[in-house]
Order: C-alpha cells, then structure tokens, then sequence
C-alpha cells in the first residue's frame, strides 16, 4: 500500500535565525515528505548572534524519542544535524539501531563551524565523537571548515589546492563516510562542492559568489539533499539543485536587505521546490 514518505531530523530549534528545524521543516515538507522533528537543543535564536538562550535537551532525547518507538513508526530518511553535547552522540547512534532500516538514507550534517573555527558551543570532544557517525551515513554534508575539522587537515584562509581536497576526501573515507559532499569550497569569485561519491568517483557544482554569505544557508543545502535521497534523486542533480536554490534565496535576501545572520528569506522561492 503506497504511503507518504517519511524522515526523522535530529537537529536543534531554534525560533529566530532561519536555520536548522526552521529551515528542514519547511522545505523537507515543500518536498513531499513528512519531517518530524527531534530536537537536540532549543535556542531562543542561533549562535551568531551576541547572546541566545539555550537549552540542552540531551536529557529529554530519549523518552521523546521512546514513544515513536512504541507508536511503531519507521523512517525512510534520517537526517542529523547540531548536536548540543557529546551524549547526544550516543543517542543518535541508538537512535540509529531503533531506527534506520536496510534502505533508510541517513544524512549526517556534521554541523560543526565554519570559516575555519568551531562553532561557540562544540569543542574538541564533540568534534571527535561525531566521527562514529560517519560510517551509518548514506552521505555526509560538512562546509569546508567541517571536513577540515573530522579529517585533521589545517585549515588556511584562500583557495585549497586539489591535492588537498584529495587528501581531506581520503580521511573523510577513512572514517567510513561514503557519498560525501564538501561544501563553501572558495574558488577565486566562484563557490565549489566537492562531490565524492561511493565508487570513488569525484565531481563538482562550482557557482558563482553574486551575494553576501548569509547563515542558515547549510541547513538550506542539506535538507534538499537529504530530501532528493529519499525521494531516489541521484546526487549531483541533487548538489546542482541544492546549490542553485541557495544562490536564489541569497540573491532574493540581498534585494530585501535581509542582515546576513537573519539567514535566508528562502520562503519566497519555496515554490520552486514544489515545481
């Protein structure tokens, strides 16, 4: 009997910003499928902003999470994103043996920094604990700064040589990772995504930089690609999409002067996903 589809997004809440829950709720569901929502913390607005409330929901997680056990559901897609402390780690690789089914795509979105530093509320022991998540992965969706991060290569302000990339992707594998795509690769006055698929294979999406970086615009990226492998999508028309969208809604934002760390007004184009 044919059903709707269904994915699980472990990521944080938070009210103003446009990022996380706020952006994969929408946009999951713009794309057919039915997102429900564990959060792993609640914030009054992200963490790029001067001061936020946030609270840890690690200890709630796991009865919150129980109950979807005992209504029996299952998942076609689990995607993970913020983790607000290195227990919650290990709840999601539980989450992942209740959970994840033979032909369930699990996306992990090592959400971790960017710009080439760690995020306020990460340190090196979450850095180090989210690795055990690589090898569950269908595919991985780190910014630069991230895959620099799991993989122990330096991060440097300008363009990364090839060999790097190479170099970054091969310990990115080490780990177990798969399908993995690096995103935010700067490229003179373009913007690469590294793509290294399963096989071996490696290919990219290179945009153009027409607007101002704005936050929010990874959690944008990663939920379209955690919908189009549910929906069976291959991944560089899902990069290609996810990447094109992006640039749409930064685009739109700079025309209403949207300030960078409100994130993007991706509401406006949600259509095009629908289309």
């Amino acid at each position: 009997m044919k059903r709707q589809k269904r994915m699980a997004v472990i990521n944080d809440f938070s009210g103003f910003g446009r990022c996380s829950l706020t952006v994969s709720v929408p946009i999951i569901s713009a794309m057919k499928i039915q997102c429900c929502a564990l959060p792993t913390a609640v914030l009054s607005n992200h963490t790029g902003y001067p001061d936020y409330f946030f609270d840890d929901y690690t200890d709630k997680m796991k009865a919150y999470y129980l109950k979807w056990e005992k209504l029996g559901l299952s998942f076609d897609g689990i995607y993970t994103g913020f983790l607000g402390s290195v227990r919650q780690v290990e709840l999601i690789l539980d989450f992942l043996r209740r959970f994840a089914g033979e032909h369930t795509a699990v996306i992990v979105d090592p959400v971790m920094g960017d710009n080439g530093k760690p995020y306020a509320t990460i340190d090196d022991e979450l850095c180090r604990d989210i690795r055990k998540l690589l090898p569950l992965s269908s595919i991985i969706t780190p910014n630069l700064t991230e895959a620099c991060i799991i993989s122990g290569v330096p991060y440097h302000e300008g363009a990364f040589a090839d060999r790097e990339l190479l170099e970054i992707s091969r310990r990115l594998r080490d780990c177990g990772a798969q399908n993995m795509v690096i995103t935010g690769i700067p490229e003179g006055d373009n913007i690469r995504n590294l793509i290294c698929h399963a096989d071996g294979r490696l290919s990219s999406v290179t945009t153009p930089c027409t607007g101002t970086p704005h936050a929010g615009t990874g959690d944008v990226f990663a939920s379209i690609i955690a919908a189009d492998r549910v929906n069976g999508v291959d991944l560089q028309t899902s990069v290609e999409k996810a990447a094109g969208f992006v640039g749409k809604a930064i685009a739109v934002s700079d025309a209403l002067h949207v300030p960078t760390e409100d994130g993007v007004c991706f509401e406006e184009i949600l259509g095009d996903l629908i289309r």
